[in-house]
């Protein structure tokens, strides 16, 4: 049987992590962690997710400085990153996918359409 895609989530939000951990694990094992520096701290770890979705505004290390480490960081460059941000400034968009995210969507978000833009992306690295 083939193993699920892993995802990992990234918010400091525990509603928005449970969510995101609802709406995801139907496809795929879900881990789910509350800030940028415990996510690369589990990455360095030996964890390389199928797919990031993270948050912007959080402590410790927030979603720009997260997206730029792990684009900087030399194994996860190809790790696919969607942003999911309360922010609608264009502005944050385009710093984000400058810095290397690969989507960015806003919340409240559409759940099917974020798990299809999961998808697209893992077919896509495939």
């Amino acid at each position: 049987m083939e193993r699920p895609g892993e995802i990992l989530v990234i918010d400091d939000q525990p509603i928005m992590r449970k969510l995101l951990e609802e709406i995801l694990k139907e496809k795929y094992a879900v881990v789910a962690l509350e800030n940028g520096r415990e996510a690369l701290e589990w990455m360095y770890s030996g964890h390389i997710p199928d797919c990031v979705v993270a948050d912007l505004d959080m402590p410790e290390i927030d979603g720009f400085e997260y997206i730029k480490r792990l684009r900087e960081s030399g194994f996860f460059t190809d790790v696919p990153l969607i942003v999911l941000s309360g922010e609608e400034s264009s502005a944050e968009r385009i710093k984000c996918l400058k810095l290397g995210a690969n989507d960015y969507m806003i919340k409240p978000f559409n759940p099917e359409e974020l798990s299809l833009r999961i998808d697209n992306l893992i077919r896509l690295r495939g």
